[in-house]
């Protein structure tokens, strides 16, 4: 299954040519690629596939969605937006 995560437009940057931007799902911020949307800016709320955002969206409607992906139970991690937990760490837990 394919998903796109909401997230915010924390800061652009240009690099190599290419427009990229931090962006903030929650918590936790990533590094994404804005060559889909280089009108996209500080701010902007946009929909993220793998490391590029692909569309934007309304903040209403970003809530809206990760609400629905937390009520479907997923994880943060399942999410892609904390690292899963290494072999060592799941040794430790058990």
């Amino acid at each position: 299954m394919c998903l796109g995560i909401p997230g915010e437009v924390m800061s652009r940057r240009t690099q190599d040519g290419l427009g990229f931007a931090t962006v903030r799902f929650g918590s936790i911020e990533r590094e994404v690629c804005l060559e889909c949307l280089p009108d996209v800016k500080v701010g902007d709320f946009v929909l993220v596939h793998v490391g590029f955002a692909i569309s934007r969206l309304d903040e209403e409607e970003a809530r809206r969605t990760l609400a629905a992906l937390a009520e479907l139970g997923l994880d943060r991690a399942e999410l892609g937006l904390d690292p899963a937990p290494s072999v060592a760490e799941k040794e430790d837990a058990a």
